[in-house]
């Protein structure tokens, strides 16, 4: 499991969304990798690389106003990307879809995340998506060095105040046994763990071979029946019902 580091905490905790090697326990005392700043704001840009800079001199920053142009300049350099969600809603399914397409781009490289957004659906739907951190507007620009830091080593890195809400809400998720009317169909199951992942309608359809309109079908049958009012919020529920008890097939 990869693990989760708390700014101001040395512990090291486990985040059940994602798999990898163990945490290299010397990331404190690694010099900070080439960063490549993918923010479409330019002075919260060339903040970003003047902190980082200035924080450690000669490392190797870049900024980028798009996605594309970093695509089309980036190097061979080992890099982190930090890339600036901003105001934009993970809800949005050509967000989701934008975010998973850098977390491919740049394998096997981390992602951090920073987001205008303090809404644990936003924190769970950007880490579900292989993001290895999140920093809410509430952070710090230690957060940010650290992040790097932890991502750098194989770690998810997550600040104290949004690793205590995302373990608040699961719990809240969880303490509400799953009742018959909860119980999914086998194709139903089916398209709720791609839920899970984030996957996009388009995508659903083709891996279980069904229309979008079925898939689309399925998905209100599922937010109905966990309660859910979007996507993520459904994805945040059914990680605490199927995590907490497995959905029993009902034909």
């Amino acid at each position: 499991m990869r693990a989760v580091a708390e700014i101001g905490d040395t512990s090291l905790g486990l985040f059940p969304f994602a798999a990898s090697g163990p945490i290299d326990p010397s990331w404190m005392a690694k010099p900070l990798p080439s960063v490549a700043v993918i923010d479409a704001r330019p002075l919260e840009r060339e903040c970003f690389v003047r902190c980082l800079e200035a924080y450690r001199a000669g490392a190797a920053v870049v900024g980028h106003a798009t996605i594309d142009g970093w695509i089309e300049s980036r190097t061979e350099t080992e890099e982190v990307v930090l890339y600036n969600l901003g105001t934009r809603s993970m809800l949005n399914e050509d967000t989701a879809a934008e975010m998973a397409a850098i977390v491919e781009a740049a394998r096997p490289h981390p992602v951090i995340v920073l987001s205008d957004s303090r809404e644990v659906a936003t924190m769970l739907a950007v880490l579900t998506s292989g993001a290895a951190g999140f920093i809410s507007p509430d952070g710090q620009f230690t957060d940010v060095v650290e992040a790097i830091r932890v991502a750098q080593s194989g770690g998810i890195f997550m600040p104290r105040n949004s690793l205590v809400s995302l373990s608040e809400a699961l719990t809240t998720s969880a303490d509400r046994a799953p009742d018959q009317e909860d119980h999914f169909t086998d194709r139903q199951l089916a398209v709720a763990r791609a839920l899970q992942r984030g996957a996009a309608n388009k995508t659903i359809a083709y891996e279980l071979n069904l229309c979008e309109s079925t898939v689309k079908v399925h998905i209100r049958n599922i937010m109905r029946k966990v309660k859910a009012t979007n996507r993520t919020q459904a994805a945040l529920r059914l990680n605490a019902l199927i995590g907490h008890a497995d959905a029993a097939p009902r034909r």
